[in-house]
């Protein structure tokens, strides 16, 4: 039986299915993804990736029109990523998006890169800043799976 890990409550339905597809579209171009993901900022990304090469992703995801108004963040993420997305259902207008951010759209089972990020060079300090952060945050959820009551 496959792990079913509960939803924080911080996400809507519709946001669920798409940090599902985008993070099968992650997996098959060999990223290891993490979803709500702290950056140094305190601000959490909703996807991020690491690839093998060290290339970093990371994907806003935006459930709606109202979702994507009343956000202001996301323009802090650049200076933790090599490559900036949004991600959004196909019921979403995508003309909306900002034009210099790659653009994602997904559903429960996939998606699809309608628009590629332009990359941005990532200083080598905050890259291993932000890798060595994603292994921690990897590997103590991780842990946390198989032993709940050890961070009690």
């Amino acid at each position: 039986m496959p792990l079913q890990l509960k939803s924080d409550g911080r996400q809507s339905d519709t946001a669920l299915m798409i940090q599902r597809g985008v993070g099968r579209l992650l997996r098959a171009a060999r990223f290891a993804v993490l979803p709500e993901f702290t950056l140094a900022t305190g601000r959490r990304a909703d996807l991020i990736g690491l690839n093998g090469s060290g290339e970093i992703w990371i994907v806003e995801i935006k459930s709606s029109i109202e979702d994507y108004r009343c956000d202001t963040k996301w323009p802090e993420y650049r200076d933790y990523c090599d490559r900036l997305f949004f991600a959004i259902p196909a019921t979403m207008e995508p003309d909306i998006m900002p034009p210099d951010t790659g653009l994602i759209m997904a559903d429960a089972w996939g998606a699809d890169i309608l628009r590629q990020a332009e990359a941005m060079a990532l200083h080598a300090s905050r890259r291993k800043a932000v890798t060595l952060a994603f292994a921690r945050a990897a590997a103590l959820r991780l842990h946390g799976l198989y032993d709940p009551m050890a961070a009690v």
